[in-house]
């Protein structure tokens, strides 16, 4: 049995921020973050515009371009570290709600800006297993809700959105191929939340921006992110056989264009190589290659037969990719 991406949707909120639009205290501009960055927008939820809701209107628009309906679906994987709420419900249990999908197992998944690699593979081995016969894997974001205004190392970063793709049976010689999925938990301090949990419970006496809000280390996560995409690339043309001619694409975590550019040249693939969107939508972490994929898909980019790695990267430390065959 081969398992593929039958469809891909998307979500993207209204509101529309761009740089000249950050708050004036990050002492910063337009022209520094498109040359440190390559971000230009990004996209704001408003208060209404949940984790849970983006996923499930993404997914609505990914079943919908497959012909099918809420009940076609037999598990749900939400890709996420903004749920609505911190520990339960799971935001794919929200979104089994609201799409009203009967007889659905649902849960969340904790892989920061790698989420929708270890989806997919997740529910490739769903279905593999005979567990389900088709299955919802989706990517959403509420980052704005997690940032720290003030902060010119994160604030100037991040977006909102929501991706989704439809998995099933597919033709032999299509669908997913192979998947990699690596940690390495010791950086997870690089790109962390500081407190919420067990080990760092809230301090209510503290001021929230000190400790409820997105930290990172831009050094060190820019020299692990070069370093992992150069690494997961390349082993998955390995792998499989590839020889760059052979990829159509490859679709990476939207972080920094820097990041793209620097693997790009340690790997000596060329760019164009690199399907790129986070000047219009930013870092939407687990959401940013679901949402490349949708955008490609509209455009009519993603032909059948073609070959595309996706490599994503991020807190945790995560990485990972997937060989797909459209």
């Amino acid at each position: 049995m081969a398992v593929g991406i039958l469809s891909v949707g998307s979500y993207i909120p209204e509101r529309r921020m761009s740089n000249d639009e950050l708050p004036k205290s990050l002492d910063t501009s337009d022209e520094w973050i498109r040359s440190h960055t390559g971000i230009g927008n990004r996209h704001i939820a408003s208060d209404t515009e949940t984790t849970s809701y983006m996923a499930s209107e993404a997914s609505k628009d990914a079943l919908s371009r497959a012909g099918l309906d809420s009940d076609d679906i037999d598990s749900i994987i939400v890709a996420t570290i903004t749920p609505d709420y911190k520990d339960i419900p799971a935001s794919a249990n929200l979104v089994q709600r609201d799409l009203a999908i009967t007889n659905a197992g649902s849960f969340d998944i904790k892989a920061a800006c790698t989420g929708f690699v270890y989806g997919l593979e997740l529910g490739r081995g769903l279905i593999l297993g005979g567990t389900a016969a088709r299955v919802l894997v989706i990517g959403s974001e509420k980052l704005s809700a997690i940032m720290n205004w003030n902060d010119r190392r994160t604030a100037v970063l991040f977006g909102d959105g929501a991706g989704a793709a439809v998995l099933g049976q597919t033709d032999e010689g299509r669908g997913i191929q192979d998947s990699i999925l690596r940690t390495d938990g010791s950086g997870a301090e690089f790109l962390y939340m500081p407190s919420g949990g067990t080990a760092t419970p809230v301090d209510y006496t503290k001021n929230h921006e000190e400790q409820g809000c997105l930290t990172m280390d831009g050094q060190k996560v820019y020299n692990f992110a070069v370093r992992v995409n150069t690494e997961i690339v390349s082993e998955l043309m390995v792998r499989n056989d590839l020889s760059q001619e052979d990829v159509d694409f490859i679709v990476p975590h939207q972080a920094n264009y820097r990041i793209i550019a620097a693997a790009a040249k340690r790997a000596n693939i060329p760019m164009e190589k690199y399907y790129l969107n986070m000047e219009e939508f930013a870092n939407t972490s687990s959401a940013s290659i679901p949402l490349a994929l949708a955008e490609m898909d509209k455009k009519g980019m993603l032909k059948r037969g073609m070959k595309i790695l996706t490599v994503g990267f991020g807190g945790g430390l995560t990485y990972g990719g997937n060989y797909i065959i459209w």
